[in-house]
């Protein structure tokens, strides 16, 4: 994900890209470099940046989003407020990357549920990890285990983003390293990166230029940080976090340097690929990010009956019916049994209560539906990385004598966003 910063004041490039048609000439060069994705931003997030308003913030973004969209871009929003995503998926925009995990802006979710872009298609967000506006002096750094508060952060808004009608796939998760954490806390979370990519979701690292590359650079002598032919003295050292990322198994990293992270990133697929491995990734078939065939165990939730008011006919939403659920979720089991923690697994209790508020909501016509609900609410499980749905309709309308109907679906949190 390359960055295109729209901004008069962003931290390290502010002022360089104000300019429409320069923001343009920038983000096709990233794209020229290798960058997958152009993420363009018009409100900087740095500590102590002026907040600008979505009127503004449009201004700035939209005629970008708009030219490389119709250029076949992969075009990203880097907002915080609803008005100015909604615009931007308008224009072609895919991903709505909010650092605020949509904390921000009570309307963000909404906001991104109900948009689609110019094909027709939902957006995807990155819900990011933050405790407020960024605070330069880490006054809001105070966690107990920031691993721990951040992984139940981010549970907790996917969550929410699938309540809101976002589905499961179409949620990637950033712990929002330097986002009112200290450098030392920004390593712990990439240390224990699998307590993240846990949570069954794709992860995005955005470590780039970020303060804690410098504080850790502090004890580089000078002379070796003034590198010639990179934009920055960081992007060497963001060029290694990404390759570092990539091993841990992110689904992508955010960076303004593409070029140096494009050829880091080669050097750890060929490091990571052997010989006889038919599947390794190549430049032209790129790391997945999370698979589900990582996780083969499964739970099993048979027969939960829940009565709801589903169906094409007057009288079916009027009378209501049974319906018979059955969920199979796939995840890995070993930590739960290696510690015996409840923690570690699915809840099947809670499990059965989602599913079974998600299939009495609101009436829709199609079990087709009501299964698509209650695969995302069983994919918003923590550590889940595929489901199976099936429902059944044991008393559907048919003159004809017959014992069962039913619509099976399954989905993974397998290649979001791609």
């Amino acid at each position: 994900m390359g960055v295109l910063n729209v901004t008069p004041d962003s931290f390290s490039d502010g002022g360089r890209f104000i300019d429409a048609d320069r923001a343009i000439e920038r983000a096709r060069a990233l794209s020229v470099r290798g960058a997958d994705i152009i993420d363009v931003g018009g409100e900087s997030t740095r500590p102590g940046a002026e907040p600008v308003s979505a009127a503004e913030e449009c201004r700035r973004v939209i005629p970008v989003v708009r030219a490389l969209a119709a250029d076949g871009v992969h075009v990203s929003i880097d907002t915080i407020h609803a008005e100015t995503a909604i615009a931007a998926i308008e224009a072609g925009a895919r991903i709505v990357n909010d650092v605020s995990g949509a904390t921000f802006d009570p309307h963000m979710l909404d906001a991104v549920a109900a948009t689609r872009t110019p094909s027709g298609q939902p957006a995807a967000i990155v819900l990011g990890h933050w405790r407020g506006v960024p605070d330069p002096d880490h006054q809001r750094s105070d966690y107990d285990d920031v691993v721990d508060d951040v992984v139940n952060g981010l549970r907790a808004q996917a969550q929410a983003a699938i309540r809101a009608g976002i589905a499961a796939d179409r949620i990637v998760l950033d712990p929002g390293l330097g986002f009112d954490k200290t450098g030392a806390q920004c390593w712990e979370l990439l240390r224990r990166f699998p307590e993240l990519a846990a949570l069954g979701f794709p992860v995005l690292i955005g470590a780039s230029r970020k303060r804690m590359l410098a504080e850790t650079l502090r004890g580089v002598p000078e002379s070796a940080r003034d590198l010639g032919g990179l934009e920055h003295e960081r992007d060497l050292a963001t060029a290694v976090v990404s390759a570092l990322a990539a091993r841990a198994g992110a689904w992508g990293v955010r960076v303004h340097d593409v070029a140096g992270t494009v050829q880091a990133l080669a050097v750890e697929r060929a490091w990571g690929a052997g010989p006889d491995r038919e599947d390794a990734p190549t430049a032209d078939r790129p790391r997945s990010g999370v698979s589900a065939d990582r996780a083969t165990d499964r739970i099993t939730l048979t027969g939960l009956e829940v009565f709801a008011h589903h169906g094409v006919f007057d009288f079916e939403r009027e009378q209501g019916q049974t319906f018979i659920i059955d969920a199979e979720v796939r995840l890995d089991l070993r930590p739960a049994a290696d510690g015996d923690a409840l923690g570690a697994t699915v809840h099947y209790g809670e499990l059965a209560e989602a599913i079974d508020a998600a299939v009495r909501r609101d009436p829709v016509d199609l079990i087709e539906t009501v299964a698509e609900r209650a695969a995302n609410v069983a994919l918003g499980f923590s550590g889940v990385r595929s489901v199976r749905v099936t429902v059944h309709k044991p008393d559907a309308p048919i003159e004809l004598t017959f014992r069962d109907v039913s619509v099976t679906v399954e989905r993974s949190s397998d290649g979001a966003v791609r």
